[in-house]
């Protein structure tokens, strides 16, 4: 399969990177670990987490998927066939957050802990911190990266002004910098990455793995009207997006996957792996049948023609 690049970090993954925020939520661990081999076989190497995953569901406290994908590791032959990504920042305690140099060094320590690996391969911040001044965050990664617990370094959630401002700070220290951005981003939701983020992301090669590449399963046509909403956890997330651009997006979808005998979820995947500022798109799965939409995306060569027509529908 297919190689990507992300930045100029030395890392390559395959078009579609596997998003661990169902772990310890809507997907067990049995589960995780047939999911997760069935990704790994299909050609595609690469598992995204947080430390935060799943904090949001009753009685959990955070790191369960973290813990979930070290314990699949630790079945032998597996790590060095997968890259492993997460993030640190985003509150797991009222006194546990940010992206200050003590927090970070006793997070990627829990991390490595949970994961049960000795180096992160891309160690992302989740949130920024505008408390923390940004040459002490980058030189706390420097100094993780020189111990060899991290290989490289991304943002997620960051502005355009922000991101250039930690690029610059990069530059004049001799810092490493921020080698991927991970933004919400997918055919309903591009305010935020189209423009100014996106023109810097292209100009500085940074690499960019959106999240929600499906808008939470809307852009799967799983959710067609609200007596659909009950289909799932996040289901009722859907009424944000069953209006009459969601329903043109989804007819601009059916029309390019009839085409193709796919189905809505690979055309909305291969919609973000055509876009050339896109390294590769995150997305999750909670049954094994899922992957074959993300193989699907990974394999499908959208037209010039129908890229224009899935843009206009989104726009």
């Amino acid at each position: 399969m297919e190689r990507r690049k992300i930045g100029n970090s030395g890392l390559e993954t395959a078009p579609i990177i596997f998003g661990g925020n169902v772990l310890g939520w809507t997907v067990d661990q049995a589960s995780a670990f047939r999911l997760l081999d069935a990704f790994v076989d299909a050609g595609f190497n690469a598992i995204d987490t947080a430390d935060t995953y799943s904090r949001w569901v009753p009685g959990n406290k955070g790191g369960e998927s973290e813990t979930i994908i070290g314990n699949w590791l630790k079945q032998g032959g597996r790590r060095e066939r997968v890259l492993i990504f997460t993030k640190v920042g985003h509150e797991m305690a009222p006194d546990k957050k940010g992206l200050s140099p003590r927090y970070i060094r006793a997070e990627v320590e829990d991390s490595l802990k949970r994961l049960r690996i000795d180096t992160i391969d891309l160690y992302q911040s989740h949130r920024d911190d505008s408390s923390t001044p940004m040459l002490e965050t980058l030189e706390a990664y420097a100094g993780l990266i020189k111990e060899g617990k991290v290989r490289a370094i991304g943002a997620s959630n960051f502005s355009a002004e922000r991101l250039k401002e930690a690029l610059d700070v990069s530059k004049a220290h001799g810092l490493p910098r921020y080698e991927c951005l991970q933004p919400e981003f997918n055919l309903y939701e591009r305010g935020a990455f189209e423009g100014p983020l996106e023109q810097l992301c292209r100009k500085e090669n940074v690499g960019v793995i959106p999240y929600y590449p499906l808008a939470s399963g809307f852009l799967t046509g799983k959710y067609r009207s609200p007596a659909d909403f009950g289909k799932s956890q996040r289901g009722g997330r859907m009424s944000a997006y069953l209006n009459a651009k969601g329903k043109k997006i989804l007819a601009a979808l059916d029309e390019v996957a009839a085409s193709h005998n796919v189905n809505p979820a690979a055309v909305a995947l291969a919609w973000l792996i055509a876009r050339p500022s896109i390294t590769a798109p995150i997305a999750s799965a909670t049954k094994e049948e899922q992957l074959k939409d993300f193989a699907s995306a990974a394999n499908l060569k959208l037209s010039k023609n129908e890229i224009a027509k899935l843009d206009a529908a989104g726009m």
